[in-house]
């Protein structure tokens, strides 16, 4: 499994790539693996706010559905309507084309309380 080290990560299976203040949000290689075939996922509206560590969202495989747990909070200023007709992106292209949303990010620092690579692989032992 792959875990790009450019990448921050919520120990709920998120990830997060920060660009000055826009963050664009996804799931782990680890996460997609463990649903199987992503079927739908509920994405949230352009302008909703989000808040670190609670959801904005759902992902459904065959085998489960699943909370999205948000990690850094600010305004939703772009969602990958590709899954609306390609959801299964998020299972062949987690940390490209399977994005799920683009963030303005309200508070920089909340990345401090993310994992890096190394640290979270660990949360998986």
């Amino acid at each position: 499994m792959e875990f790009p080290s450019e990448l921050k990560y919520h120990k709920e299976h998120t990830w997060v790539k920060i660009d000055g203040d826009v963050a664009t949000i996804g799931i782990t290689d680890y996460a997609q693996d463990q649903l199987g075939e992503v079927l739908f996922v509920d994405l949230p509206e352009v302008g909703d706010s989000i808040t670190q560590g609670e959801t904005f969202g759902s992902i459904e495989s065959a085998k489960v559905s699943s909370d999205l747990y948000a990690p850094v909070s600010g305004e939703i200023i772009e969602v990958n309507e590709a899954l609306e007709d390609e959801p299964e992106l998020v299972n062949s292209s987690p940390y490209e084309d399977g994005w799920i949303i683009k963030v303005k990010v309200s508070d920089p620092d909340e990345a401090e309380n993310l994992l890096d690579s190394g640290a979270y692989e660990k949360t998986l032992e």
